[in-house]
């Protein structure tokens, strides 16, 4: 069965470097809780807030070793008034037996605030 991984973290600047490894970082994150083989994910959908436009995130995934092949779409989020500033969300379309209450999302930095509820240490 497919199932959807999520996951948000939030860059402190617009600029290549700090977007590519704040999404690094909620990418090894996401993949290391949830045991995610690159060869059983179906597709990876990155999006950003407006303010993010230095980079690709999705840049990010190609730096994991068997992760090549694996399809990544970027795309933009919807502009919504006083929503959260500078986010980078990702969404892992895996192919798993867990079910979707094992299924362990990622929240860091400012985008903790986005799902309390879902926090890794919560689920501990």
């Amino acid at each position: 069965m497919i199932r959807g991984m999520r996951g948000a973290t939030t860059a402190s600047q617009n600029t290549e470097e700090t977007i590519i490894s704040a999404t690094e970082e909620l990418l090894a994150k996401l993949i290391e809780v949830n045991e995610v083989k690159p060869e059983l994910v179906a597709s990876v959908f990155i999006s950003t807030t407006e303010d993010i436009s230095a980079a690709f995130p999705a840049r990010a995934l190609r730096k994991f070793p068997g992760w090549t092949y694996v399809p990544v779409m970027c795309m933009r989020e919807m502009p919504v008034d006083n929503s959260l500033q500078m986010c980078i969300r990702v969404m892992l379309h895996v192919n798993t037996e867990q079910t979707q209450q094992e299924i362990k999302h990622v929240y860091l930095n400012k985008a903790k605030v986005l799902r309390p509820d879902l926090d890794v240490k919560a689920q501990k």
